[in-house]
């Protein structure tokens, strides 16, 4: 899977986002986003590619909950240029301003974001990164490669500094064509050569909490379809309702069951995104979703993304080549 050269997107204010589209920012694979307070999917993004590798500023105004999956030949270098330690985290861990973050191929990658956060970050082979590290002395490729933290658990000022360098040169598209291998070599280098790989981890408390979210919210996932109790919520994580809700309003902000309505609502959102109106309809979407009530359907869903569900099924069966 690759990177195509010719994509460019470039927007220095806010505007509306279809969510499937914000969803392929990373173009080798798909981010599914949950907008948690009910708020439009605005945002500014600016992204390129050069030399092999996707350069992209993000920021997004509504609080976002998200999801996804590297093939196993890319990993994710990032800097977080504004975010809300209190909102915003990576498998639970807390993210702060500045914080320099490292996401390599193994698995599904987790994530939360306040709102108005901004990250700046690049996309490349995970090999090239490999590379780059070992011709530094810095790791050896052997026996799995290198030991990345996710979240950097030092100050990183030399690297801060070199990511808002590239941010403004990313936004001005005047990217040079050793900017990638620079950027590798100060990343790694920061975070191997003073010593051990340190890493920022959460409370033992926080990650029994992140755990509990992740197993209701598979169960949602995997009834999305049908009607879900909030027993089977409890069931699913293996604690009480005041546990399970607890878990929620610290990670995401909101309740279960408010969480499961706008999970409900993005599905809807994506699938009506990618359909063929010829073949599928407003209603067999929703009711796909486990959106019974049609009427509230469509009120809820123009509330959020600025039009009916009908009218992006059209669009997207229009929008196809």
């Amino acid at each position: 899977m690759g990177v195509h050269m010719d994509a460019m997107i470039c927007d220095r204010h806010l505007k509306s986002f279809d969510l499937s589209t914000l969803g392929g920012v990373l173009r080798v694979c798909h981010v599914e986003l949950v907008l948690l307070d009910g708020q439009p999917p605005m945002a500014s993004v600016t992204s390129f590619v050069h030399d092999q590798a996707l350069l992209c500023t993000f920021e997004i105004a509504a609080r976002t909950r998200g999801r996804f999956m590297l093939p196993v030949d890319w990993c994710l270098l990032g800097w977080m240029e504004t975010v809300d330690p209190e909102t915003s985290w990576c498998h639970g861990v807390p993210l702060s301003p500045g914080g320099i973050i490292s996401v390599m191929p193994e698995g599904i990658t987790e994530f939360a974001l306040g709102a108005n956060s901004r990250v700046t970050f690049v996309l490349v082979p995970l090999r090239r990164f490999q590379e780059r590290a070992a011709s530094r002395h810095l790791g050896s490729l052997e026996a799995g490669g290198l030991d990345v933290p996710l979240v950097s658990g030092r100050e990183l000022p030399p690297l801060q500094d070199h990511y808002l360098g590239l941010q403004q040169r990313i936004r001005c598209g005047e990217v040079t064509s050793n900017e990638i291998d620079a950027l590798l070599d100060a990343h790694a280098g920061e975070l191997f050569a003073n010593g051990p790989v340190e890493r920022r981890v959460s409370s033992r408390a926080r990650r029994v909490r992140y755990l509990i979210l992740r197993r209701a919210e598979d169960m949602m996932r995997a009834n999305i379809r049908r009607h879900i109790y909030m027993q089977e919520l409890c069931d699913a994580a293996g604690v009480s309702e005041r546990a399970l809700r607890y878990a929620f309003e610290e990670l995401v902000g909101i309740s279960p069951v408010r969480y499961l309505s706008m999970l409900r609502l993005c599905e809807a959102c994506r699938t009506l995104s990618s359909a063929d109106a010829g073949r599928k309809s407003v209603k067999s979407i929703a009711l796909s979703c486990g959106l019974w009530d049609l009427s509230r359907f469509a009120d809820n869903y123009r509330r959020v993304f600025g039009e009916l569900p009908s009218e992006t099924l059209m669009r997207g069966t229009f929008s196809d080549p």
